[in-house]
């Protein structure tokens, strides 16, 4: 599941006589509506096959999680490569990209947290996740 949060926010002034009355919006003339999304993804991590041992479902799994981050990747460069401004931009390679279409491009504004180890021992995975997490 996505969890999305949509908020909107009104502004502009109420018509004389048509005040709000409980729980009714006001009539707003030349109003404006500022709209805004949030969407709430985890992206898992990248699933090291051979270190995570899966097999079956589970391995099927990992498997769409890289897909899915190799396609977010490849989205994120495209759009900041400033060569392809003007050139195919891969948002139906997955269904995650297809659904943060709107929040990646346009005049949208996205941020990434990227959650990592001071663990030796993930030395390699916090490293891979600076990389990602750095092209965005």
């Amino acid at each position: 599941a996505l969890p999305i949060l949509t908020m909107e926010q009104r502004r502009g002034t109420c018509r004389a006589g048509s005040l709000p009355t409980g729980d009714q919006d006001p009539v707003l003339e030349l109003g404006q509506v500022l709209s805004s999304k949030f969407h709430f993804v985890d992206l898992a991590g990248s699933e090291r096959i051979v270190k995570t041992g899966n097999t079956g479902e589970r391995l099927k799994e990992s498997i769409q999680i890289n897909s899915g981050l190799l396609a977010l990747g490849n989205v994120i460069s495209a759009l900041g490569d400033p060569k392809r401004k003007s050139s195919h931009i891969p948002y139906r390679d997955s269904k995650i990209t297809r659904i943060l279409k709107d929040s990646l491009g346009g005049n949208a504004k996205t941020a990434m947290i990227a959650c990592i180890s001071p663990s030796s021992s993930d030395f390699d995975a916090t490293l891979n996740t600076l990389h990602y997490a750095s092209r965005s």
